[in-house]
């Protein structure tokens, strides 16, 4: 791979679609090569758009805005953050052969929408998930619950992220709430929800899987570390590594990576979600971008999902190795207000080998994740302990 200048007429540039947080961390790595960088976000100042090279706002689930603006820019790499994107668009271009979608259009088809990926992952695949159905009415979702889905099970709308229009329901009275809930907070209504049974799992992990060029440029799967993770509705809020599992269960998620991340094919970081109960694994969710719980490898890792990610589309050699335990937690909004103040900073410092990353936000939501508190320690508990206690700390103020 050839890298260009920035800013110059042989620059390397990369679209950036979603410019959140993780993207913010991207364009950092991504600049470290000397990448040019253009941030798209619905919002203005979004975090990405303060590090980029350049920014804009539009509608990124408008077909014709997205192929005009790059039209416009004629990247190298266009690599998506977010879920709620005009994918005809990137089908186009990617036909065309204007550039290089990350990891391919089609993965950003299936992965988007929770259709794609599960009638991928248990039909075609026949790896094992948990029990699901699709449903456009309320009348089917009733009929897929009482047909066998049963109670508790999930509600969630096939586009969405973050947990938004998730709700777990336990009982029959619960379920019209859940559907019109489904219906209304997803990134995109897509006119169905998708109901999944529970599973009685010990754990969940996100098992980072990369898929770069080798010395002889042929394609290889490399795996991190399993991070373990805690969530509220749907949200990351913790998370750590390395999850200790069992050989045969760390070996059966693995291989259930691999077939996925191979079938979607491409180049890149994949954040593919599983659930563990004893040495048994089920598929829950891909992501072919770096995932939320993966901020903890900016301590753990030689080289951290965003720098994998980075050098995996840049056909550069990567080291997926693990160097100590560490762990993040998440730091909240906790109001609803424009251009808050961070208080407390110090004192999240004083706690031992952590680190606050601020996302920069010019809003804040209650339930928005506004910064995250990192920890490294000789043990799993104690690194966990440290970044919550780092957290608690950090207070958003109006």
């Amino acid at each position: 791979m050839t890298l260009g200048t920035p800013l110059s007429g042989n620059a390397t540039k990369a679209l950036l679609l979603g410019s959140g947080e993780l993207g913010k961390e991207l364009a950092i790595s991504l600049q470290r090569y000397g990448v040019e960088v253009i941030a798209v976000d619905r919002y203005e100042n979004a975090p990405a758009h303060q590090v980029a090279h350049r920014s804009y706002v539009i509608d990124m689930t408008d077909a014709e805005a997205v192929k005009k603006l790059i039209a416009l820019e004629q990247p190298h790499f266009i690599i998506p953050e977010i879920e709620a994107i005009a994918t005809t668009a990137l089908a186009e271009i990617e036909a065309e052969g204007l550039c290089t979608v990350v990891p391919n259009a089609r993965a950003i088809q299936l992965t988007m929408n929770r259709e794609g990926i599960r009638t991928l992952v248990a039909q075609q695949l026949k790896l094992p998930t948990s029990d699901y159905a699709f449903a456009q009415s309320f009348e089917e979702l009733q009929a897929a619950v009482d047909a066998g889905i049963g109670y508790p099970c999930f509600i969630k709308p096939t586009m969405s992220s973050s947990g938004k229009g998730q709700s777990m329901v336990k009982t029959a009275e619960q379920l019209k709430a859940a559907w019109a809930y489904a219906k209304s907070s997803g990134r995109v209504d897509t006119g169905k929800v998708i109901v999944e049974a529970k599973i009685d799992f010990d754990f969940e992990i996100t098992l980072l899987t990369v898929r770069a060029l080798d010395a002889n440029q042929v394609i290889q799967t490399y795996f991190c570390a399993p991070i373990g993770h805690r969530q509220e509705n749907g949200d990351y809020r913790e998370s750590w590594q390395p999850q200790v599992m069992s050989a045969a269960s760390l070996a059966l998620s693995q291989d259930i990576a691999f077939k996925v991340t191979q079938e979607i094919g491409g180049l890149g970081l994949f954040g593919v979600e599983l659930f563990i109960q004893g040495d048994k694994v089920w598929f829950s969710e891909v992501s072919p971008r770096p995932h939320d719980t993966g901020m903890v490898t900016m301590v753990t890792q030689k080289q951290n999902e965003f720098e994998l990610h980075a050098r995996a589309i840049l056909g550069l050699p990567v080291n997926t190795d693990f160097q100590q335990a560490g762990a993040s937690a998440v730091i909240l909004g906790g109001v609803d207000a424009r251009g808050v103040s961070y208080e407390g900073l110090a004192q999240a410092l004083t706690v031992p080998n952590s680190e606050i990353r601020l996302f920069g936000k010019p809003e804040a939501f209650t339930h928005r994740r506004m910064g995250v508190a990192l920890a490294s320690a000789d043990s799993i508990e104690e690194a966990r302990n440290n970044a919550i206690e780092a957290a608690s700390y950090v207070m958003v103020k109006v």
